[in-house]
């Protein structure tokens, strides 16, 4: 039975922490911090580490950190009312106490910095902790964990997860509120599954998480490259920054082994230049890599195929999930598996006995009706819509429906692009609001209208092109046109179940609109 949990994030940030932590002194901590000391000693042990004081617990140390608009230093008050026994900050924060505080205070060049490490050192996770296996790229890095923890719990253990939908172990899970939690609570949660047993932990690394030090102090054992498409570039700026940055998880220092997908040319420059042991994967038989993926052949909605060697070892496998770029998916979470030490012929046998490559991911390719075909999928740039839509099966005469829009405050540049690539690939293009955020939603759609508009003036003549909002009211849309050969697209959120309109949370879930949209139109649903 799964348990969700819920609660303020104070409340849950016990469930990402170990039940005991036997706690370690100031000084002690501070001394590899490079830290000054200033005001009394500390008699009380440090037996946790938080960056917030919104979810201070009681024997925690404050990591008070300069923000966007605040310091954290300004609200230490928050924190010791919560329980903290310590302040670490800057010379910034230092100089915004108005009195000396009541609790011991110290300062570091920078914090972020050595948030990681002092999380390590109080939760023990150096020497401590479940073999980690990360993924990171643009698209992919969800459903590629969510195969790696099936594969792992085929294998007879307890396996572990962190990414953008989730956090869990044994049953338990976590809602997560960004792709990779800050350094503070991964280490924390790491402590937390070492305590309970968990032997694997999947996780997805983010280029943020790789920007702001989340991951630093962790060795992952294998790591795995999925690609790499447009997207970030509001805190990039340009493609290579981005690459750059995710290249730093193929080096020593966050990992020791690497699975690398070759299929574009950031994948190849990655497995090239890579500093640490590195297998590479092709689903392009004219690829140059270790291992490729052959005999592709359709199974139901999915696909049955073969991961070869260049040195003649074989797996045989399959994945219910549609689409080749989920047969990509699927041979990177199993190649990583293999290259984390498992031997080759268990593995043959986990993925024969329990399917584990079909496991059903929340949001992503999530099929909720057969007939029409209506799936809702993540894909949130144009990479990603080209491939769902590429992987949507129509009969006879059928067409490709997709119903889409570009998320506000982001990056402005792909809004055309992802309206090109829509018209490109569907019949029947429905534009309409995503996360509008800050932004008026109407200029977004009209951006990605646009971008549709020119490719079908241009090339596809026959295509239809409709702005509608709100979303539920698109999505009702869509399904009001279609007939059982066709195939339906609800793309960009995936699992997520609320919307921002001006800071407002509305409800809303793609899945359940779907659904009901369908049930409306007298078609029949399996979500």
């Amino acid at each position: 039975m799964v348990v969700q949990e819920s609660g303020t994030p104070r409340e849950l940030e016990h469930h990402l922490r170990p039940s005991t932590v036997k706690g370690i002194d100031f000084d002690q901590l501070l001394e590899p911090l490079a830290a000054t000391a200033h005001g009394a000693a500390n008699k009380r042990p440090i037996t946790g580490v938080s960056l917030n004081p919104q979810i201070v617990q009681p024997g925690d140390v404050f990591l008070a950190i300069s923000g966007a608009k605040r310091h954290g230093a300004e609200f230490l008050d928050t924190a010791i009312a919560n329980g903290a026994v310590a302040l670490i900050t800057d010379e910034a924060g230092l100089n915004l106490l108005a009195e000396p505080a009541s609790i011991p205070v110290a300062v570091v060049s920078d914090v972020r910095k050595i948030a990681a490490r002092a999380a390590s050192m109080v939760y023990g996770t150096a020497k401590n902790c479940p073999e980690l296996l990360a993924v990171t790229g643009t698209n992919g890095k969800t459903t590629t964990t969510f195969m790696i923890r099936a594969i792992t719990e085929a294998l007879g253990l307890h396996a572990g997860l962190v990414g953008t939908i989730e956090m869990s172990a044994r049953g338990q899970i976590i809602p997560s509120v960004l792709t990779t939690p800050e350094a503070t609570q991964l280490h924390g949660v790491l402590a937390r599954m070492n305590e309970q047993e968990i032997s694997t932990v999947a996780m997805e690394v983010s280029s943020h998480s790789l920007s702001y030090g989340r991951v630093d102090g962790l060795q992952f054992a294998v790591s795995g490259y999925t690609n790499l498409t447009q997207d970030h570039l509001d805190l990039h700026g340009s493609m290579e920054d981005y690459f750059q940055t995710k290249a730093q998880l193929f080096t020593s220092g966050h990992s020791q082994r690497a699975v690398v997908m070759v299929d574009d040319s950031y994948g190849q420059r990655l497995a090239q230049n890579a500093s640490i042991p590195t297998e590479s994967l092709s689903l392009d038989a004219h690829t140059n890599a270790d291992w490729h993926v052959v005999n592709i052949a359709p199974s139901v909605l999915g696909h049955q195929f073969t991961i070869v060697h260049r040195d003649g070892r074989e797996i045989h496998a399959r994945t219910g999930l549609p689409g080749l770029f989920n047969v990509a998916n699927a041979a990177l979470a199993t190649v990583m598996v293999l290259a984390s030490g498992v031997a080759l012929e268990q593995l043959q046998e986990a993925l024969k006995q329990a399917d584990p490559l079909s496991v059903s991911v929340p949001g992503r390719m999530q099929v909720i009706g057969e007939s029409p075909v209506a799936v809702v999928d993540f894909a949130h740039n144009s990479d990603a819509i080209a491939k769902a839509l590429e992987s949507m099966r129509v009969t006879g005469q059928g067409r490709r429906i997709i119903v889409f829009g570009a998320t506000g405050d982001r990056d402005k540049t792909k809004r055309p692009d992802m309206g090109a690539v829509a018209a490109r690939h569907a019949d029947i293009v429905i534009v309409t609001d995503d996360d509008p955020h800050g932004e008026d939603p109407e200029p977004i759609r009209e951006q990605v209208a646009a971008g549709a508009q020119a490719v079908i003036d241009a090339e596809r003549a026959a295509v239809q092109l409709f702005n509608i909002a709100p979303r539920a009211k698109a999505v009702e849309f869509a399904v009001s046109l279609a007939g059982v050969q066709d195939a339906i697209l609800v793309a960009g959120r995936g699992h997520e179940v609320s919307q921002d309109v001006a800071g407002i949370d509305v409800e809303l879930d793609d899945r359940v609109e779907l659904a009901n949209a369908l049930k409306l139109h007298g078609f029949v649903t399996i979500y």
